[in-house]
């Protein structure tokens, strides 16, 4: 009878330490998936922060370019450029063709 009961202990026993090393695994996979995502989540985070100080910049120069449309010299400038337009006193020299 006690060697009955020992075995049903020690079955016991094994079962419950199968369960808990099952358990263990289980715990293990997930902890490794969760720590994957979590290493691709911080390199994503890094990539939109980079976009988002690119983006700043970006709005700067369009904030300075913008002021710099307002000036006379742009004025000039685009009159010059597009329209060959130029002061009563400037002489122009044009290169033969």
């Amino acid at each position: 009878m006690m060697r009955i009961v020992m075995r049903q202990n020690r079955f016991g026993m094994f079962l419950v330490t199968l369960v808990v090393l099952l358990l263990l695994g289980a715990v293990s996979v997930s902890g490794y998936r969760l720590k994957k995502k979590e290493n691709a989540y911080l390199a994503r985070e890094a990539e939109l922060l980079s976009q988002i100080e690119a983006e700043k910049a970006r709005a700067e120069e369009i904030e300075e370019f913008k002021k710099y449309t307002q000036t006379k010299k742009y004025v000039e400038e685009e009159a010059k450029d597009k329209l060959g337009l130029v002061y009563e006193n400037e002489i122009i020299f044009k290169a033969a063709p």
